[in-house]
């Protein structure tokens, strides 16, 4: 015989366990993700332009992103010394998408003045290869907040005379 009373769960008590469920698997996502900065490398130097005050050249990086997730750079500082003589700084303050696990573009213009690179500056941009320092700073937006990423590296890099 029944009394008509139906036995169960309460129904606030299931959104309660529905919400510490969702609220556990939301952490144990959150736990799970972590931050690896990203891989960049100069790859090549190619001269833009040359002048009787000065140049152009771009840099350009190939950046790695690690992380399972897409993260983007809001702001790029860099400075160049090439064969020891500092040549140049620059700011790229347009947005960058990295997308996850991928290898990524990014050509970073600097103009320098002869006055501010020495006497022998002229003859460095005749080389096929070129001694490199970067020194910088990369600004990246994550999934788990603001990140600043150091630059430093020195190497050996190909100058392509491709005046455009």
């Amino acid at each position: 015989m029944s009394s008509g009373a139906q036995h169960g769960i309460p129904f606030p008590s299931f959104r309660l366990a529905v919400a510490f469920v969702l609220g556990t698997a939301a952490c144990a996502t959150l736990r799970s993700l972590a931050f690896t900065e990203p891989d960049v490398q100069l790859q090549e130097i190619t001269i833009v332009g040359l002048g009787l005050t000065g140049g152009t050249f771009d840099l350009a990086f190939d950046v790695y992103n690690p992380n399972d997730y897409r993260i983007r750079s809001t702001r790029l500082e860099v400075g160049i010394d090439l064969e020891g003589t500092h040549f140049g700084d620059a700011v790229l303050e347009r947005p960058l998408d990295l997308s996850p696990t991928n290898h990524s573009r990014v050509v970073v213009p600097v103009r320098f003045e002869w006055a501010g690179v020495g006497a022998g500056a002229k003859a460095l941009l005749t080389h096929q290869t070129l001694g490199y320092g970067i020194t910088g700073r990369v600004f990246l937006d994550t999934p788990l907040g603001d990140r600043t990423v150091t630059l430093q590296g020195k190497g050996k890099v190909p100058l392509r005379k491709l005046i455009r």
